[in-house]
């Protein structure tokens, strides 16, 4: 039997949802910066009110894991659209890239989204994650820039190293520089 609420649901102010976009992108930046960042340090680069802040997230862990689960959708979603529009191998490396900056978002979040997801056996997006690698691999295989038969589950093992990188001390740059040695184990031999 499916119940159905007799309760109208009340439509989302439009001024709401901006405040819970702006907490979300004031919340990923200064997470990157530090995972130590307090939730009213969020709330006023966010321009709203601690209140505001705790009606749309009323913990810390609730924020993190939105925006874990905003980053990862978004990334899911990117790869198939990056071989619309480039070759697989550009496309693997600029996907790659946006895993590198989720990365720095996950360094500063590890310990809640790890304790959340009882680390990733609870992960409802580690299957679509893997997915989403095996098909950037798939087109680099058939177009013969990628060694064929790569298993994305080991790509996402090394791609986890980036969860590691601390972006206060020169993250950016290091992550590129692995990247680039992610890469070159991936390619097809000339």
């Amino acid at each position: 039997m499916t119940l159905v609420n007799s309760t109208p649901q009340k439509p989302t102010r439009r001024d709401a949802v901006s405040n819970r976009e702006r907490i979300l992108a004031a919340a990923r930046e200064a997470l990157a910066a530090s995972g130590s960042t307090s939730l009213s340090a969020i709330a006023r680069k966010a321009g709203v009110g601690i209140g505001t802040l705790y009606r749309h997230f009323p913990t810390r862990e609730s924020l993190i894991l939105e925006l874990y689960r905003h980053d990862i959708e978004h990334l899911i979603g990117l790869a198939p659209v990056l071989l619309e529009s480039h070759a697989p191998l550009a496309a693997l490396r600029r996907w790659f890239d946006e895993v590198a900056r989720y990365g720095q978002l996950k360094f500063g979040a590890a310990e809640v989204i790890h304790a959340a997801t009882r680390g990733g056996l609870d992960d409802e997006y580690y299957e679509p994650f893997v997915r989403a690698i095996a098909v950037l691999l798939e087109a680099g295989a058939a177009d013969g820039t990628l060694k064929p038969g790569l298993d994305p589950e080991d790509v996402l093992l090394q791609l986890s190293v980036l969860w590691r990188i601390d972006p206060a001390r020169g993250g950016e740059a290091r992550a590129a520089r692995i990247l680039d040695l992610i890469v070159d184990g991936l390619r097809a031999a000339a």
